[in-house]
């Protein structure tokens, strides 16, 4: 397959790329680079340009003919979300329908889009499947809720055809150990509890420890990397196989407390790691859980890194390479 992927320079992107070349695809890269890095993008064409230009956008399409499109360019941060929505709607809405725009001049059909489990608000059931009620909370969520709506349309008016994988937290490394985790300034946790392990950080923040959960902290659902480009890549597959249009949620099914995630990693690094716990966020529920026996039936996914440690072990491969000077 030829595959454009927008956002390809950043977290999930550079992994999505580096997978597609492994297997054997081609592939383009259209990233400005905002949050990624040029030196992530392992193989393929770079082009460095904004999604709101509608003329970068007609120059990649008309230079080749693709399969189809995986979209992984939107802010994700749910805290700026709130202190910024001006900037969340016009990229993660207005900048996605420029994209969809160019794949209609262009007859382009098949569409992967990066969605979130955000688009299901406060959860009413733990884990959460694909019936869930959507009502997103914040202005992330929200954006990528009106995406989603927006494909159904863009499907029965247009025939694009997309898959949405909703996911709460994409984690670890690649196995190789070439790319990884790299935000500035990052906000993740497993990452910053790695800092924490490395000696970059003094300790690790803990968001309240009396939630109604076993250890009292909050419980998040972790994906590896590898695991979520590889349902990327099988939801593409399908749809260029001549699938209809569907929605997933992507989970391992149990998920992690922020104590597991830092016993975790003190058993990887052989690190005491220190804490320190300090007021709730508003906002933050109990337990997020995606459920995703629908993906596992449909798709055939079957993730291969669903073990805590084996998360942390690549992401902490990925630390140790971030922590030796000039590299």
């Amino acid at each position: 397959m030829k595959v454009l992927v927008v956002g390809g320079a950043g977290y999930i992107g550079s992994h999505m790329v580096k997978m597609l070349l492994d297997r054997g695809h081609d592939v383009v890269v259209f990233d400005n680079l905002s949050t990624g890095f040029r030196d992530a993008v392992l193989g393929g064409r770079l082009v460095v340009a904004d999604l709101a230009d509608g003329a970068a956008l007609d120059a990649v399409f008309a230079a080749d003919r693709f399969d189809g499109v995986m979209h992984f360019a939107s802010f994700i941060q749910v805290g700026e979300s709130m202190r910024e929505p001006a900037k969340y709607y016009r990229n993660n809405i207005a900048n996605t329908l420029e994209l969809l725009d160019a794949m209609r001049r262009h007859q382009v059909r098949n569409f992967i889009f990066s969605s979130t489990a955000a688009i299901f608000g406060e959860p009413e059931q733990v884990p959460i499947d694909e019936s869930h009620p959507r009502r997103p909370i914040n202005p992330y969520g929200f954006s990528k809720f009106v995406i989603e709506q927006a494909l159904a349309d863009y499907d029965r008016a247009y025939g694009i055809r997309s898959v949405c994988l909703r996911y709460f937290n994409a984690a670890g490394a690649d196995p190789d150990g070439r790319i990884g985790e790299r935000h500035e300034p990052e906000t993740h946790l497993i990452p910053l509890v790695l800092q924490a392990a490395a000696g970059r950080q003094p300790h690790i923040q803990i968001f309240g420890q009396d939630y109604a959960t076993p250890d009292g902290t909050c419980i998040r659902d972790y994906i590896h990397i590898f695991d979520l480009c590889e349902a990327h890549l099988l939801a593409l597959e399908r749809l260029c196989a001549g699938s209809p249009s569907a929605q997933y949620n992507l989970g391992n099914g149990n998920g992690f407390s922020v104590e597991e995630v830092i016993a975790s990693a003190e058993r990887v690094t052989g690190t005491r790691i220190a804490r320190v716990v300090v007021e709730r966020r508003p906002g933050d529920p109990a337990r997020l859980v995606a459920e995703s026996k629908l993906a596992r039936a449909e798709l055939g996914w079957r993730p291969r890194f669903d073990a805590l440690d084996s998360i942390v072990r690549h992401a902490w491969a990925w630390e140790q390479h971030l922590s030796v000077p000039n590299l």
